[in-house]
């Protein structure tokens, strides 16, 4: 087995305001040209809170004090032959205006209602959709 054939641990951020999540899209990695929560990999030692927390903060400036776990996805891009498991985690009253903190991995942040979202959107958010009904993060009752 290679490096290469390890899964990886992800985590991604589902950041909620006012009926809409925010997304951006994906550069300079596996998922290219997708729409994303903001997100990354988990650290040697680091709870997926912290995580999130950290990503959220590298990649769009955002504070958040609390998450909520959401169900996990298992994801397998075959053009880049990478396997995930990804640990997704909804913010909770997110602080800040998003900003773009790193040009090298996401062009832009946008907010999208969660019944209206961008396509093509990144595979663990399509793996998410067919586990959850994302117009229910409305109300944090997932």
């Amino acid at each position: 087995m290679t490096k290469e054939q390890i899964p990886r641990i992800g985590v991604g951020v589902l950041v909620v305001r006012d009926g809409a999540l925010l997304l951006g899209r994906r550069i300079g990695s596996h998922g290219e040209a997708t729409w994303s929560a903001p997100g990354g990999h988990l650290e040697f030692g680091e709870s997926p809170e912290e995580c999130a927390q950290r990503e959220l903060m590298e990649e769009t400036g955002l504070e958040v004090d609390e998450f909520i776990a959401m169900p996990w996805t298992h994801d397998f891009f075959e053009k880049e032959n990478k396997h995930y498991i990804t640990l997704l985690m909804l913010a909770i009253d997110p602080k800040g205006e998003p900003e773009v903190r790193e040009p090298d991995k996401s062009m832009e942040w946008e907010w999208f209602a969660l019944d209206r979202l961008p396509e093509p959107l990144f595979l663990p958010l399509v793996n998410l959709r067919k586990k959850i009904d994302l117009t229910d993060l409305r109300t944090e009752k997932v």
